[in-house]
């Protein structure tokens, strides 16, 4: 009866724990979306910055043509005389998604404007990108690990910078898009299922979808795996998770017109192969040794390794015969300016010129994660006790995306997640640990005895009895010497362990009690450091992320003016120019250009052709003679000029031109 009594109270507690996650859950989503609307509470609901602007004026001709058309269009008010195929040089996840939630919304009668819809998703994909947070840190450390964890990120400065209302880029889905695979790979790598897999894959495919920034993906998992292999961690999980990323995602990632034939043609691809080949040759060194005598066994992985070498460096050759024709090697050039910091000054100013791919600065980490930045080492300590597949991929995760950050700014946005997480555990062992002194103390001082302390401060501890069955079940799994079941005694053996490895972790932290005073102490500096990072992210998201490039504003004594001269600008060029018009202007307002004048612009933030660029700025920088010369033949007949020393921006005809 006692035993029956205490696990139905153990069943109501873990009820009572799953419905109370679930508010704080729906708490964390409202908090990510809500924290983000400043620029709509102080401005109005507009698209910010230059790229949301062609995201938005994309989205509108998908859902007014269909997407057939959006496939096939050719705009020939970009890059004149050249023109641009949209279909085939965008990654269409951020349109498709906001064309199906404006065509849900208005299948309902919701009659949601095109423009309200794409100011408002990045808010809403961030509420998701917190879940798949919890999601992800729940399958390393626990609930209470993931929900730090999701907290955390639904603040976090660096991803409000990239998600605020109005911030329509490719970024507002691909976080989310980014954690969420990662989730279903420790799923599946945790659990096993073919299911789990393949719904990887369908995640890793819209990653694709979303954001170039898919290739970090296509190369962590693999160094994982391989991490896994030389470290001795192979299981048939292991494979299950990664061999039909491999092919399920590559398959859905040539289904992309923008990648296409890259999706097995350029090198940072290449190691996703590499290692699906050398994850092959372990598997089938397990699989023979499970049905072949010792002696036999040194034969056959003598054969399997030399073929499998072969086969590897013909693999290697075929490779590099591909790519030796390309001056970069088949690395594109941002790849490049990853991997060699000083490749981008060197070869291609363009993409050095612009100021989110510069190195970061010191004081823009503690910008941009605050207190995370001394969260993050405990963290990755509390990822190895005890190491597992699921903590040494978020170690992986955190090493790789703070080299990266460090190369360029805005690589800042991978690392935030990393950050959240590694905090998000650091917290959550921190309040363990800190919540179950204080009880064990207390429960001394109320008279109880230390065994009944010891039990009350950790309810999931198990029994000595429990731990004794986990030798037994494992020395009779070591009197089963048949040959058929060696690979199913092998995992018993290793779930056995496995539980007997818990139940030991877990009675060590019934034996880990602090002094009453330093534990107290202990819980209100963290809830200090909490405070303090909840006053700096409201602070980032109201005052430093919120305000849009498009309007500008001043503090006077008079109070807040507001300069609203690029959009007035663009205004007077759609109402007092002809449509055939060509207007001239540096690369970074082309896109505002197309979108809010609705005129033909000689080249936009695309800049995918240097020459024409080139030409625009020789235009641009020499005498007057000379640069009517240069726009008469691009058949130019406005200039915009962004003037900031006494007013923001000014558009004037050329006479010249007229």
């Amino acid at each position: 009866m006692a035993a029956a009594a205490k696990a139905g109270e153990a069943t109501l507690r873990h009820a009572f724990g799953n419905v109370l996650s679930f508010f704080i859950l729906l708490l964390i989503g409202v908090l990510a979306f809500s924290i983000r609307l400043f620029s709509v509470i102080k401005y109005e609901s507009v698209i910010h910055e230059f790229d949301p602007y062609f995201n938005y004026r994309v989205t509108q001709f998908l859902t007014k043509n269909g997407i057939y058309d959006f496939w096939n269009w050719f705009d020939d008010r970009t890059w004149y005389p050249l023109g641009r195929v949209i279909g085939g040089t965008v990654y269409p996840g951020l349109t498709l998604t906001a064309g199906t939630i404006w065509w849900l919304l208005n299948s309902l009668n919701i009659p949601l404007s095109v423009e309200t819809v794409c100011v408002f998703t990045a808010p809403i994909f961030s509420a998701f990108a917190s879940w798949a947070t919890y999601l992800l840190t729940k399958e390393v450390k626990g609930a209470g690990a993931g929900l730090t964890a999701a907290a955390l990120l639904a603040m976090v400065p660096s991803y409000i910078s990239r998600s605020v209302a109005g911030s329509y880029d490719n970024e507002a889905v691909a976080i989310f898009a980014l954690i969420i695979t990662f989730y279903l790979y420790i799923k599946t790598l945790n659990t096993g299922s073919l299911f789990y897999a393949t719904l990887n894959a369908i995640a890793y495919f819209y990653m694709v979808c979303s954001w170039g920034g898919y290739t970090f993906i296509i190369n962590l998992i693999p160094m994982h795996v391989l991490l896994c292999i030389v470290t001795g961690r192979y299981s048939s999980r292991l494979y299950i998770a990664y061999a039909p990323l491999v092919v399920l995602g590559t398959l859905l990632a040539a289904l992309v017109p923008v990648v296409g034939f890259n999706a097995v043609m350029t090198s940072e691809h290449f190691a996703s192969f590499l290692v699906f080949i050398i994850l092959h040759v372990v598997a089938l060194v397990y699989y023979i040794k499970g049905i072949l005598s010792p002696k036999m066994f040194k034969v056959a992985v003598t054969l399997v390794v030399s073929v499998g070498l072969v086969v590897c460096c013909a693999v290697i050759a075929i490779l590099v015969a591909l790519v030796a024709s390309s001056p970069t090697k088949g690395w594109s050039g941002r790849s490049l300016s990853l991997l060699d910091p000083t490749y981008a000054s060197k070869y291609i100013p363009i993409i050095a010129s612009v100021s989110e791919h510069q190195p970061p600065t010191w004081p823009s980490y503690f910008m941009d994660i605050n207190v995370l930045a001394f969260l993050v080492p405990a963290g990755i300590i509390a990822c190895f006790l005890p190491l597992s597949d699921a903590s040494s991929f978020v170690v992986l995760y955190i090493v790789t995306s703070v080299y990266f950050s460090g190369v360029m700014v805005r690589l800042m946005l991978v690392f935030a997640p990393a950050a959240c997480i590694m905090s998000g555990i650091a917290l959550s062992q921190a309040f363990d640990v800190f919540t179950r002194s204080i009880k064990f103390q207390l429960l001394r001082i109320l008279g109880f005895s230390e065994a009944d302390a010891g039990d009350g401060s950790s309810a999931n501890v198990v029994p000595e009895n429990d731990a004794v069955k986990v030798d037994k079940s494992e020395e009779t799994i070591k009197e089963r010497p048949s040959r058929k079941n060696k690979k199913k005694e092998k995992e018993q053996m290793e779930k056995a362990q496995a539980e007997k490895t818990s139940a030991k972790s877990k009675t060590e932290k019934r034996l880990l009690v602090l002094p009453m005073e330093l534990s107290v102490i202990g819980l209100l500096l963290l809830v200090f450091m909490g405070a303090f990072y909840v006053v700096h992210c409201v602070w980032a998201a109201a005052e430093a992320y919120s305000a849009p490039s498009i309007v500008l504003t001043s503090y006077t004594h008079e109070g807040l003016h507001v300069f609203d001269d690029f959009r007035e600008a663009y205004a007077w060029l759609r109402h007092n120019t002809e449509v055939d018009d060509k207007v001239a202007s540096w690369w970074d307002y082309g896109y505002q250009t197309t979108a809010m004048a609705n005129r033909t612009v000689i080249v936009d933030n695309n800049t995918w052709n240097n020459t024409h660029i080139a030409t625009v700025g020789t235009a641009m920088s020499s005498p007057e003679k000379a640069a009517w010369e240069i726009f008469n033949s691009l058949d130019v007949k406005y200039v915009l000029v962004v003037f900031g020393g006494l007013l923001p921006s000014c558009v004037f005809q050329n006479s010249c031109l007229k």
